[in-house]
């Protein structure tokens, strides 16, 4: 059955409703039957659409696409340790935001909206206004006033309508909230349809694995967006006996602000008052996630852990990263950091995204550079 579910209440409605919360005040997920055969993706253009059977949306007309996805898988060594490496900042917008935005955004059409509200650190705000230009529907982004300057001018230059709020992190997403009451809330937090395009990254992986399914993915984690939406694609993969397993999701939280690695190591089931403190990997700043009951069943189902990272080994893992080529923002960095600390089994196939553009983060990076000019060699 197709419809949008609460896992709090137990409600239930229909798909094409245009709802972005149950009655309940919970955030909703999707229940979508779907068949997937791999032998029908040879001939399709390699976007995350060639998986369009997987994709909730009901007409073609209403796609709104730049060509996203298929991102490139690379063989990567650091410490003498192998990894693969996604290289999710190749998107258009220059993050993995374009998956769930690109799905997110086609149902807004479908479901003949005009206006969207959209609250971010940052890549999601881009990915939700360059899509909403694309569909020509008016777009209000919410951001934190300390929102890297690279990416406020990014989302403007899409024609959106910028709101910097003052304060954290979660009193842009209350302000947000408050729009929203008014207006279709393309939330990548709150809105089912932004993981069920985040869910494509687990298609790509597995199919450029050879159609089979790694043993670990290590990502960076604040509101678990890419982290829940990767299970659900692997999800859908396993129930369709498309694949013999889950992997082992890891989790990766910038100790300055790592409520998750809290909750997991405390066993804690509400989501502990702490501080947004600071951490150079603003995209994993999330002092309140709202689906961190969600990301703690995932870990529990696949085995997995939460690994937190400072400051100083992100931007080791960024040197380092860049030395190899790879221009990325720090919380992809947070996600190599990650795997660095990781204690592997053996002969893993171990996955790790690579989630924003370094020129996302040039103000930055600057400041690094300076610093690292003035320390002893």
């Amino acid at each position: 059955m197709n419809r949008l579910v609460c896992r709090k209440c137990g409600g239930a409605y229909p798909l094409d409703d245009v709802r972005w919360k149950c009655d309940c005040g919970s955030f909703l997920d999707i229940e979508f039957e779907f068949s997937l055969d791999k032998e029908r993706l040879w001939n399709r253009k390699r976007t995350l659409w060639r998986y369009r059977e997987a994709l909730p949306i009901n007409r073609d007309e209403n796609i709104i696409t730049l060509h996203e996805g298929f991102t490139p898988l690379l063989e990567s060594t650091i410490d003498g340790k192998k990894y693969v490496t996604k290289l999710e900042q190749l998107f258009p917008t220059g993050s993995f935001k374009d998956r769930g935005a690109s799905v997110l955004v086609s149902k807004a059409k479908e479901l003949g909206v005009t206006r969207v509200v959209e609250d971010s650190s940052g890549n999601a705000g881009c990915a939700i206004a360059a899509y909403s230009a694309r569909a020509g529907i008016a777009c209000d982004i919410f951001v934190p006033e300390k929102t890297s300057p690279g990416k406020l001018a990014q989302i403007q230059m899409y024609g959106a309508e910028l709101k910097q709020i003052a304060g954290s992190r979660e009193d842009t997403a209350r302000a947000a909230l408050e729009a929203a009451e008014g207006c279709f809330y393309a939330s990548h937090v709150w809105s089912p349809f932004f993981f069920q395009g985040t869910k494509t990254f687990a298609f790509e992986v597995w199919e450029q694995l050879g159609f089979s399914v790694p043993d670990a993915l290590i990502i960076p984690t604040g509101h678990g967006t890419l982290f829940i939406g990767a299970y659900l694609g692997f999800t859908d993969l396993l129930s369709q006996d498309l694949i013999p397993k889950l992997p082992k999701f890891i989790a990766v939280q910038p100790e300055g602000c790592a409520p998750i690695y809290e909750m997991f190591n405390q066993k804690l089931r509400k989501v502990p008052h702490i501080g947004p403190g600071e951490t150079m990997a603003e995209g994993i700043r999330i002092a309140e996630p709202l689906r961190a009951n969600q990301i703690l069943d995932i870990l529990a189902e696949t085995k997995g852990e939460v690994i937190i990272v400072s400051d100083r080994e992100i931007e080791a893992s960024l040197f380092e990263i860049c030395a190899n080529g790879l221009y990325v923002e720090p919380t992809s960095a947070a996600a190599v950091a990650g795997f660095r600390k990781y204690k592997s089994a053996g002969q893993e196939t171990i996955v790790v995204p690579l989630t924003g553009h370094g020129l996302k983060s040039t103000e930055k990076f600057l400041q690094l550079l300076r610093g690292s000019a003035k320390r002893p060699h």
